[in-house]
């Protein structure tokens, strides 16, 4: 995974408002032929834990493949979530309302159950762009970003594009119950070379300050992250409930990025006229890195959508992860 920026296609690209608002917000998202897909399991159960498959051997950089990200639904009605823990990267980003939703990233392993699985945005182009053709999962998305994603370097799959690969789950009301099979996307796991992000891995930087528990705060949302030695890693809360997953697993990123970015407004409104924010991860910024019960200060710089993000020291140096699930929290910058 290390730091080194490939080249990729040269083609360009271009949650809620609260309880009362849960269903007309996903009205203004459309699948990409039309409605969202409402296959049944058949059985009612819950969907299967993300632990059943072991971690894939990485192949070589030659015969990497694409990643899978897959956007996930995080209001209270979608948790406890499934298959979040076995994502290499999750990105949290803000959507309408002030709310929050994620964006999973796999390479080493592919569970047998993502979701819930929910609509994508216009930032979410810009932002997979540092991968090599990734295969992007969705629910739909508004009318008028169809025609960008068709447009992006990446292979979109929707329940329309791919109804096997979907089911309806029994434990959670719609729109909030939608789950992803991601062998029925993608072959093998295409292994770590495929994370193309930018990111360093290897031993803690020196310095830093010691910090346990770290809250990012968004208008209608916020994340805690605690440090926890038994764990190796960082245990997440989602607006004050521990996460865990649907086979009760809890989630413990080894390392959380708070990236402070520019979030704008885009050009694209729901049903509702509620224009969504656009999460520009493309430029520079401050940014804290948390690893090892420690915090470190660090300048985050992208200065393309086909590059990598890389995080720097004040010396100039990169500010290593450690290996393990990452966290990268998208906030607003003042």
């Amino acid at each position: 995974m290390g730091g080194s920026t490939r080249m990729r296609c040269a083609a360009s690209a271009v949650a809620l408002l609260a309880a009362v608002t849960t269903a007309t917000v996903m009205t203004g998202c459309t699948a990409r032929h039309g409605t969202v897909g409402d296959q049944q399991d058949g059985k009612g159960h819950t969907p299967a834990p993300a632990r059943e498959l072991p971690r894939s051997q990485a192949p070589s950089p030659e015969h990497a493949g694409p990643v899978l990200a897959v956007k996930i639904d995080n209001v209270q009605a979608a948790r406890p979530q499934t298959g979040l823990d076995a994502a290499d990267i999750v990105y949290a980003e803000q959507v309408e309302g002030g709310l929050t939703r994620l964006m999973a990233v796999y390479a080493t392993r592919l569970p047998p159950v993502v979701g819930p699985v929910r609509s994508a945005r216009e930032s979410d182009l810009e932002l997979l762009r540092q991968f090599d053709h990734p295969t992007l999962a969705f629910s739909g998305a508004q009318h008028r970003l169809l025609p960008l994603i068709d447009a992006a370097p990446l292979t979109a799959r929707t329940p329309d594009d791919k109804p096997d690969a979907y089911f309806r789950g029994a434990a959670k009301p719609s729109p909030h119950n939608l789950y992803l099979r991601p062998g029925k996307l993608l072959g093998p796991a295409p292994g770590a070379d495929a994370l193309t992000t930018g990111f360093h891995y290897g031993p803690a930087p020196a310095g830093g300050r010691a910090e346990t528990s770290r809250t990012v705060h968004y208008p209608a949302a916020r994340f805690t992250f605690t440090w926890s030695a038994g764990r190796h890693g960082w245990q997440v809360a989602m607006d004050g409930r521990q996460t865990v997953t649907t086979d009760d697993r809890r989630v413990v990123p080894a390392t959380v990025v708070v990236q402070h970015v520019k979030v704008r407004t885009s050009d694209l409104h729901d049903a509702l006229g509620n224009y969504t924010p656009y999460t520009e991860t493309v430029g520079s910024g401050k940014a804290e890195v948390l690893r090892g019960g420690r915090v470190y200060d660090a300048t985050w710089k992208r200065p393309s959508a086909a590059d990598g993000t890389r995080f720097t020291a004040a010396d100039g140096t990169d500010v290593n992860f450690a290996r393990g699930q990452v966290w990268v929290v998208l906030t607003p910058r003042p």
